[in-house]
């Protein structure tokens, strides 16, 4: 291979020409419209509540449309509301033209999923461990159902890579930019912020500690912003029909056979090798290192994502679909685990998360 092939052959390069096509394609089947990536319910985009649901980037897509009037059209707004980075983003691209909104979503999307295998396949790097495990983070099927249904995911996670990555390269302020980033991005990525404070308090280094909170500090300011303006916070367990998170790990996931034992079943199929069974093997690995006092970042970034999946509420496990995006964090913390440890036995197996994209074929069909 030349020297111009090994410059520009990449993980990146390739999620990037991966995510492009796959966005030619799904242009092509629809005619070129790019609302069609938006999956735009009538039950809230028209108020109708016999209508169709859409999914959950339509309500990015009306934050994106009018940030300061979208609430009659979002299921429950103040949760929708706190993931504003990315509608904004989208917007600011746009330049306010409602026509161009549609395929500003698509853009930033491209951008973040290519943004965040960059900075994998940089902290890879970093660790000496081979870059092509960047492919695990690019082609996780979470990847794309976001990029296919313009969600917050990509966005929010590429900026965790990013401050994993800053953390790493001693740049620890630049962490703390983008620790604040990814959180208004959405807020389920801080939980690398509190892995990342666990570790330094563990350390004693308390300055470090006081100023990774500083992190915390706009998006604990914009839910009061929500509170005032919306009468709730956004924090919570989900959209429209969300149910409570568990209190018992695991309860959240054993309660769907109490209402079918069948669908119970055929969901397990899916979630329990894409998250239950990666989660319990997280909670697992991280102990053992905490019990050795073998500690890093990484480390308590795999535990806590870990514990996360474990009591997520009965609504989450029983649509893979949600899974799917809410296991990216697991997946991001097993991969960079698996290359601190250079244990090419958790790596390898990393690979399998590849093949959540086969949710992609009726997933996106029943979101729509």
């Amino acid at each position: 291979m030349t020297a111009f092939n090994q410059k520009w052959v990449s993980p990146t390069v390739i999620i990037a020409l991966i995510s492009l096509i796959y966005v030619f394609g799904v242009l092509l089947v629809n005619k070129g419209d790019p609302q069609a990536f938006i999956l735009l319910g009538t039950q809230f985009s028209q108020s109708d509540p016999n209508g169709s649901e859409g999914y959950d980037g339509q309500f990015a897509y009306q934050i994106a449309l009018n940030p300061a009037g979208a609430a009659p059209y979002i299921d429950v707004p103040a949760y929708r509301y706190q993931r504003i980075l990315y509608p904004l983003l989208a917007r600011w691209l746009a330049l306010g033209q409602a026509a161009l909104i549609p395929w500003t979503l698509i853009i930033v999307n491209i951008g973040a999923i290519t943004l965040g295998t960059g900075a994998t396949e940089r902290l890879l790097l970093h660790l000496r461990i081979s870059r092509w495990y960047a492919l695990v983070y690019g082609l996780y099927g979470g990847q794309l159902l976001s990029l296919r249904t313009d969600l917050n995911e990509p966005l929010a996670h590429a900026f965790v890579q990013l401050a994993m990555l800053a953390w790493a390269k001693e740049r620890r302020w630049w962490a703390v930019g983008a620790f604040a980033l990814a959180a208004l991005g959405k807020e389920t990525t801080l939980v690398f912020l509190a892995a990342y404070m666990l570790y330094t308090l563990s350390q004693r280094m308390w300055g470090w500690t006081l100023r990774l909170g500083l992190a915390a500090i706009p998006f604990v300011l914009y839910q009061s912003f929500l509170w005032s303006w919306l009468g709730s916070f956004g924090v919570g367990s989900g959209g429209a029909g969300a149910t409570p998170f568990s209190p018992i790990p695991l309860a959240g996931w054993l309660a769907i056979a109490g209402v079918s034992v069948g669908a119970f079943l055929l969901i397990s199929l899916v979630v329990g090798p894409m998250s239950i069974l990666p989660s319990i093997a997280g909670l697992w690995l991280s102990l053992k290192e905490v019990g050795y006092q073998n500690l890093h970042p990484f480390v308590f970034c795999l535990l806590l994502n870990s514990v996360v999946i474990l009591f997520l509420p009965t609504s989450t496990f029983r649509e893979p679909v949600a899974m799917l995006r809410l296991t990216t964090g697991l997946m991001a913390a097993m991969l960079m685990f698996g290359a601190w440890r250079r244990s090419r036995r958790i790596l390898n197996y990393s690979t399998f998360w590849i093949f959540t994209n086969v949710l992609l074929i009726n997933g996106v069909a029943g979101a729509g």
